[in-house]
């Protein structure tokens, strides 16, 4: 039985429907409880932190919780949307996500993929590497 569903969108994008809708039944099914997460770069990384203000990566991070909980309310409503965790982080997107997925410990991992473009055969893609790292159970919905 799945009691901790965490989903995965990337709030830059506005492909993300269908994987909350998805995510949002298989939590109503087991009557799990389930979080939202987003990852957003890390821009204070030594490469690139000399580029942005101090308290650029603070602002980042408010404005894709802000987003996030926005996106959530539109797809799923506002009653839903109160029921639910809405996770920011930061850093690289896969290990981001295996991270939060440890802490809230997660018994399912619902996550989008798109099709794969020749670079990402090559590099693999995000939700590739979300499947080939995790500990639990990821639910893969892909693109139409």
């Amino acid at each position: 039985m799945t009691k901790n569903i965490l989903c995965a969108i990337d709030i830059s994008q506005d492909n993300d429907t269908n994987v909350l809708q998805i995510a949002d039944k298989l939590a109503k099914v087991d009557d799990a409880s389930l979080d939202v997460v987003t990852v957003v770069p890390n821009f204070g990384m030594t490469l690139v932190g000399s580029f942005f203000d101090e308290n650029f990566q603070k602002q980042a991070v408010a404005d894709a919780k802000s987003a996030l909980k926005v996106r959530v309310e539109q797809i799923l409503g506002p009653e839903r949307n109160t029921a639910i965790r809405h996770i920011v982080a930061t850093g690289s997107v896969y290990e981001e996500i295996l991270e939060v997925a440890s802490q809230v410990t997660a018994d399912l991992i619902v996550i989008g993929a798109h099709k794969p473009d020749l670079k990402e055969f090559l590099i693999g893609p995000n939700a590739a590497r979300v499947v080939r790292h995790s500990t639990c159970s990821v639910y893969v919905v892909r693109d139409s």
